[in-house]
């Protein structure tokens, strides 16, 4: 039997909105690759089991080119086809994907960014808790610190003006909010491409060095049959829009775990000056929170049984994330965020080769901001009582949507 199981808005309990829908946990144990249709229409296959999920996103057999499965009801988009931007290697299978996503991995790395990125990381997080301490006493973490900080961060990356971070951002929440019409979506992503179209043709104009669109130039004018125009442009509004809403949503999201969990809270503090303590604590903040609420899908190639299930040529299947990094086969006590865990891995930036490209610049962030907000600021707290605070439950990226607090 079909059941339509994934919502929009994703119901999640007020008085638990860090954990995934209850109806993720009851089918991880009785039907982990269950059959469902999506809102939009497409019908598939929901994976809510780690092992399964570890399956779809290693496996060959499986193509990251798929239709859309988090739209609205009524639209079913074609696999890539009638995209306002060309997603470049987000969308393509080996080797062609490895050829495209070589061009930026350099960036990525985390010796780059720890040579590269970390001062610039380090001087603007003092800078914004300083004006913080300098401001009132309560105050929005998500427009003092977790919008700002990816912001600036993936100008800095990019060479894209921090003055435009308003309209950027704008479009990108019209872009990434699938409760809003096709059209409003469209023009945020229209705008995105038009912004990118003319900041790299400035950056040809004046011969720009330094930054990734430069390099991304560069390697266009070495082999101009390569990296074509569009593929140029997508690869910009890609990383612009990808780079900071992802990390703002898990700065704010982040920064309310912490606000609710004391214990967890304290830890940090206690350990902030222990880069491993520190980053394990954010690599169990990522496995507990999972931002990305709709799942990542893939397309089966062949006829194959994942998880007890017939899966046939041309199904799509998508791995609800939140729930497979609350697997308890996998994880003890996966409903507590535990800062000591011993874990191997976590499939918060997905898995295999399409793993998420920035993930170590979000890492960044988060082991500079969260444990410096708390150790300059031990007694901040929620202004609000916790349900009203107000969740982002249609973006793609689950998160806090304002975050009142009082210093």
């Amino acid at each position: 039997m079909i059941e339509s199981l994934i919502q929009q808005p994703v119901a999640r309990s007020a008085t638990a909105p860090l954990d995934p829908p209850v109806e993720y946990h009851q089918l991880r144990e009785d039907k982990p690759v269950h059959r469902v249709q999506f809102p939009n229409g497409l019908e598939g296959w929901l994976v809510t089991r780690f092992e399964e999920a570890g399956t779809v996103f290693g496996d060959p057999r499986f193509t990251a080119r798929r239709q859309r499965h988090d739209t609205p009801p009524g639209e079913v988009d074609e696999a890539g086809h009638d995209a306002p931007f060309d997603p470049v290697f987000v969308m393509m299978d080996e080797p062609d994907h490895s050829l495209y996503r070589r061009l930026l991995t350099g960036r990525f790395t985390p010796k780059s960014i720890q040579n590269r990125l970390q001062p610039y990381i380090d001087q603007i997080v003092e800078e914004h808790l300083d004006a913080i301490a300098a401001g009132p006493e309560t105050f929005d973490f998500v427009q003092a610190m977790s919008l700002p900080i990816p912001c600036l961060v993936i100008c800095e990356l990019l060479g894209v003006p921090y003055a435009d971070r308003d309209e950027f951002h704008d479009a990108t929440e019209s872009l990434m909010d699938m409760g809003k019409p096709r059209a409003e979506r469209d023009r945020g992503a229209h705008w995105l491409i038009d912004y990118i179209t003319n900041l790299v043709a400035e950056k040809k104009r004046s011969n720009a060095t330094g930054d990734l669109l430069a390099e991304l130039i560069a390697a266009q004018r070495a082999d101009a049959s390569f990296v074509t125009d569009k593929q140029l442009i997508g690869m910009g509004v890609l990383l612009l829009f990808a780079g900071h809403d992802t990390t703002a949503a898990m700065l704010g999201l982040s920064a309310f775990t912490l606000l609710t969990h004391p214990e967890q809270r304290q830890y940090l503090v206690d350990h902030a000056d222990e880069p491993l303590k520190v980053g394990v604590a954010v690599e169990e903040l990522m496995r507990y929170l999972t931002i990305v609420q709709f799942g990542l899908g893939r397309v089966a190639l062949e006829p194959l049984e994942l998880g007890g299930a017939r899966i046939d040529t041309g199904d799509l299947v998508v791995v609800a994330m939140n729930a497979v990094n609350r697997d308890p086969r996998i994880f003890t006590n996966p409903d507590i965020p535990d800062f000591e865990r011993k874990m191997t891995r976590h499939l918060a930036f997905g898995y295999g080769v399409h793993q998420c490209l920035g993930q170590n610049v979000a890492r960044a962030e988060l082991k500079t901001v969260l444990p410096r907000l708390f150790q300059r600021f031990p007694n901040l707290r929620l202004a609000v009582p916790l349900e009203e605070v107000p969740m982002d439950i249609t973006g793609t990226n689950y998160g806090v949507k304002k975050l009142l607090v009082t210093r």
